[in-house]
């Protein structure tokens, strides 16, 4: 709800990320839209019938199942994430990683092997002033930040995100 008037917001979320893709102030029109949206209608049809929805390209990429394209499309022009930029560029150069759902934060990048999937495979990589990457296999309970020298930072990520890790 908003606090200035009578406002229903609409977000999409994946776990540990969300983006808003509209408001109403009719809560039956946010729920038919919420509706359609689960039983797959497509989405120029949604965009005519909802028009506060703003089904982007991340919302259309979701929901062909694709949503890491625009997603590093996102982070790298962003911004707020200029300080991860070197790192992401870094990350995205490499064919297998670009196919992770990547997001930020607290300074870290998060690497998902399924956008969808909080308990899945995934990473955090972090970079520090000096040029210095720690990495940490998420859900991995006996895991900790490991400093990775740089020349090895895409092989070991390649294996912390593929069925070579045994996990």
């Amino acid at each position: 709800m908003a606090t200035e008037e009578r406002l229903f917001r609409l977000g999409v979320h994946i776990p540990d990320f969300r983006w808003e893709i509209g408001a109403t102030g009719d809560l039956g029109l946010l729920v038919e839209a919420v509706a359609a949206w689960r039983e797959g209608l497509p989405f120029d049809v949604l965009a005519a019938r909802f028009p506060f929805m703003d089904l982007d390209e991340l919302a259309g990429d979701l929901a062909r199942g694709e949503p890491a394209a625009s997603q590093w499309s996102a982070l790298l022009s962003t911004e707020y994430y200029r300080r991860q930029w070197d790192l992401l560029r870094r990350l995205h150069s490499d064919g297998v990683l670009r196919r992770m759902f990547p997001t930020v934060s607290h300074g870290a990048v998060r690497l998902r092997v399924e956008a969808l999937d909080a308990a899945g495979r995934q990473v955090l990589v972090h970079q520090d002033d000096g040029g210095r990457h720690e990495v940490r296999r998420v859900g991995v309970p006996e895991d900790v930040w490991t400093e990775v020298p740089t020349g090895d930072l895409i092989a070991y990520l390649r294996a912390a995100l593929t069925e070579e890790c045994g996990r």
